[in-house]
Protein backbone atom coordinates (compact mmCIF):
# COMPACT_ATOMS: atom_id res chain seq x y z
CA UNK A 1 0.00 0.00 0.00
CA UNK A 2 0.99 3.80 -0.51
CA UNK A 3 0.00 6.38 1.62
CA UNK A 4 -0.42 9.82 0.17
CA UNK A 5 -0.49 13.16 2.51
CA UNK A 6 -1.42 16.39 0.92
CA UNK A 7 -0.10 19.51 2.23
CA UNK A 8 -0.23 23.44 1.27
CA UNK A 9 -3.72 24.17 0.77
CA UNK A 10 -5.68 26.94 2.00
CA UNK A 11 -6.95 30.44 1.03
CA UNK A 12 -5.62 32.89 -0.84
CA UNK A 13 -6.78 35.82 -3.13
CA UNK A 14 -6.77 35.72 -6.70
CA UNK A 15 -3.56 36.44 -8.41
CA UNK A 16 -1.88 34.65 -5.54
CA UNK A 17 -0.17 31.63 -5.33
CA UNK A 18 0.22 28.47 -3.31
CA UNK A 19 2.25 25.43 -3.59
CA UNK A 20 0.94 21.73 -2.57
CA UNK A 21 2.62 19.20 -1.60
CA UNK A 22 2.40 15.15 -1.71
CA UNK A 23 4.05 13.33 0.71
CA UNK A 24 4.24 9.48 -0.24
CA UNK A 25 5.48 6.91 2.21
CA UNK A 26 4.21 2.90 2.16
CA UNK A 27 5.68 1.06 -0.32
CA UNK A 28 6.45 3.68 -2.73
CA UNK A 29 7.70 1.55 -5.71
CA UNK A 30 4.33 1.71 -6.43
CA UNK A 31 4.64 5.50 -6.90
CA UNK A 32 5.42 5.91 -10.22
CA UNK A 33 3.10 8.04 -12.33
CA UNK A 34 1.91 11.07 -10.28
CA UNK A 35 -1.37 12.92 -10.64
CA UNK A 36 -3.15 16.21 -8.93
CA UNK A 37 -6.54 16.06 -9.58
CA UNK A 38 -8.97 18.58 -8.21
CA UNK A 39 -12.84 18.62 -7.41
CA UNK A 40 -15.13 21.98 -7.21
CA UNK A 41 -17.96 21.47 -5.23
CA UNK A 42 -20.95 20.06 -7.53
CA UNK A 43 -18.48 19.49 -10.59
CA UNK A 44 -16.88 15.85 -11.11
CA UNK A 45 -13.48 15.20 -10.29
CA UNK A 46 -11.23 16.42 -12.88
CA UNK A 47 -7.25 16.36 -13.55
CA UNK A 48 -4.61 19.19 -13.16
CA UNK A 49 -1.45 17.70 -14.01
CA UNK A 50 0.90 14.76 -13.70
CA UNK A 51 4.39 13.33 -14.01
CA UNK A 52 5.86 10.48 -15.24
CA UNK A 53 8.32 8.36 -12.79
CA UNK A 54 11.40 10.09 -14.04
CA UNK A 55 9.96 13.40 -14.26
CA UNK A 56 10.36 13.70 -17.77
CA UNK A 57 6.84 14.15 -18.91
CA UNK A 58 4.32 16.29 -17.95
CA UNK A 59 0.67 16.71 -18.45
CA UNK A 60 -1.39 19.91 -17.90
CA UNK A 61 -4.82 20.15 -18.28
CA UNK A 62 -5.66 23.96 -20.56
CA UNK A 63 -7.14 25.65 -17.88
CA UNK A 64 -3.76 25.43 -15.80
CA UNK A 65 -1.29 25.82 -18.61
CA UNK A 66 1.36 28.44 -17.86
CA UNK A 67 0.13 29.29 -14.12
CA UNK A 68 0.62 25.48 -12.77
CA UNK A 69 4.09 23.75 -12.64
CA UNK A 70 4.24 19.54 -11.54
CA UNK A 71 7.18 18.71 -10.12
CA UNK A 72 8.63 15.74 -7.76
CA UNK A 73 11.64 14.59 -5.71
CA UNK A 74 12.00 10.68 -5.83
CA UNK A 75 14.96 10.99 -2.43
CA UNK A 76 11.97 12.91 -1.11
CA UNK A 77 9.40 10.67 -2.74
CA UNK A 78 7.19 13.98 -3.09
CA UNK A 79 5.37 15.54 -5.62
CA UNK A 80 4.96 19.40 -5.68
CA UNK A 81 1.84 21.72 -7.61
CA UNK A 82 3.08 25.51 -7.91
CA UNK A 83 0.28 27.20 -8.59
CA UNK A 84 0.41 31.02 -9.57
CA UNK A 85 -2.21 33.60 -10.87
CA UNK A 86 -4.63 31.64 -9.27
CA UNK A 87 -8.11 33.10 -10.12
CA UNK A 88 -11.66 32.15 -8.14
CA UNK A 89 -12.60 29.27 -10.43
CA UNK A 90 -9.23 27.00 -9.34
CA UNK A 91 -11.26 26.74 -6.12
CA UNK A 92 -11.39 23.08 -5.41
CA UNK A 93 -10.54 20.53 -3.49
CA UNK A 94 -6.88 19.13 -4.73
CA UNK A 95 -6.29 15.32 -4.43
CA UNK A 96 -2.98 13.80 -5.23
CA UNK A 97 -3.01 10.26 -6.98
CA UNK A 98 -0.28 7.61 -7.43
CA UNK A 99 0.04 5.17 -9.33
CA UNK A 100 2.09 1.78 -11.05
CA UNK A 101 2.28 2.97 -14.41
CA UNK A 102 5.56 4.53 -15.11
CA UNK A 103 4.22 7.07 -18.21
CA UNK A 104 2.22 10.14 -16.99
CA UNK A 105 -1.97 9.12 -17.54
CA UNK A 106 -4.74 11.74 -17.76
CA UNK A 107 -7.38 8.98 -16.15
CA UNK A 108 -8.37 9.16 -12.80
CA UNK A 109 -9.57 5.24 -13.11
CA UNK A 110 -5.21 4.09 -13.76
CA UNK A 111 -4.55 5.68 -10.15
CA UNK A 112 -4.27 2.99 -8.01
CA UNK A 113 -3.87 5.53 -4.64
CA UNK A 114 -5.09 8.83 -3.23
CA UNK A 115 -4.39 10.80 -0.61
CA UNK A 116 -7.83 13.10 1.34
CA UNK A 117 -7.20 16.46 -0.21
CA UNK A 118 -6.48 19.30 0.42
CA UNK A 119 -9.05 22.44 -0.05
CA UNK A 120 -7.96 25.44 -1.81
CA UNK A 121 -10.04 28.63 -1.84
CA UNK A 122 -9.05 31.63 -4.18
CA UNK A 123 -11.58 34.85 -3.32
CA UNK A 124 -11.95 37.69 -5.83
Amino acid sequence: QVQLKESGGGLVQAGGSLRLSCAASGRTSRANMMGWFRQAPGKEREVVAGISWNGESTYYADSVKGRFTISRDNVKNTVYLQMNSLKPEDTAVYYCAAGARLSVSIRDGEYDYWGQGTQVTVSS
